[in-house]
């Protein structure tokens, strides 16, 4: 990938944020810096994985969900800060993305934070078995990483809404194994969230490690595939991490009780 896409790329990034609250078409990106629209959004996407206006959507719910942490922001302030202008687009786009209504996000902050500081990982880990179509995913984190890491399965390159399957690991667990995966193209997406007691840590990740196949995984038959993740930093055009993750752990932990 050449350093003049990468520019481009984040010279859109930038002005993006910078007016979250306005208008912004693919082709006034385009324009703006210097490209044809068609070639704009082919080089964004060969960049970020995502075209245009998918990565202006996730930076619209980041920035909300960003706002929403503060607790002394009310939910109409947000939407209109992230260039939102009806309550119910802004609350459907931002469940969908998130899995929580921006109300619900604020109220179950503290809680889930709580869980997830808790949480007790099983010391053998997470299924080995490779059953039916199935991934093992081996994963690299630095030697100084301590914290949890989630993996999951996405159809897409960007975690903005619930893998089709995943799980989470501590540090100093290695690998994990998806057994009877569904057929289909997947990308195996990672994140790695360092050990904090500040609970916004959890929810705004973007300073969070980041690992994921460079291309899709293609599950077929009664197939098994093995995968190397490499954890890193992130990225200044990585596309936001919308998706709930102690969320996700908590509803997959509460499920598991329930069928036991």
């Amino acid at each position: 990938m050449s350093d003049v896409k990468v520019q481009v790329v984040m010279k859109a990034i930038q002005y993006m944020k910078e007016h979250l609250d306005e208008e912004i078409t693919s082709d006034s990106l385009a324009k703006y810096v210097g490209y044809s629209p068609y070639h704009f959004s082919r080089v964004f996407k060969e960049v970020t994985g995502v075209p245009p206006r998918h990565y202006l959507s996730a930076l619209r719910i980041e920035s909300g969900k960003q706002l929403l942490v503060n607790s002394s922001n009310s939910i109409l302030k947000t939407l209109l800060g992230v260039g939102f202008r009806s309550f119910g687009t802004y609350s459907s786009k931002f469940k969908q993305f998130v899995g929580l209504s921006p109300k619900q996000f604020q109220k179950n902050m503290h809680s889930l934070h709580q869980f997830i500081h808790e949480y007790n990982f099983p010391n053998e880990g997470f299924p080995l078995e490779d059953i039916g179509p199935s991934i093992t995913c081996h994963i690299i984190a630095p030697p100084s990483f301590k914290g949890i890491i989630f993996v999951g399965l996405f159809p897409k390159p960007i975690p903005d809404q619930a893998p089709i399957v995943g799980t989470a690991l501590t540090h100093n667990q290695t690998r994990c194994t998806f057994s009877k995966v569904p057929l289909g193209d997947y990308y195996v997406l990672a994140a790695g969230i360092p050990k904090s007691l500040n609970p916004k840590n959890y929810f705004i990740l973007d300073s969070a490690l980041r690992g994921k196949t460079d291309s899709r995984i293609e599950i077929i038959s009664a197939n098994h595939k093995d995968v190397k993740i490499q954890l890193r930093d992130p990225l200044p055009y990585d596309p936001p991490i919308l998706v709930n993750l102690p969320k996700l752990l908590f509803d997959k932990i509460r499920k598991q009780e329930e069928i036991s």
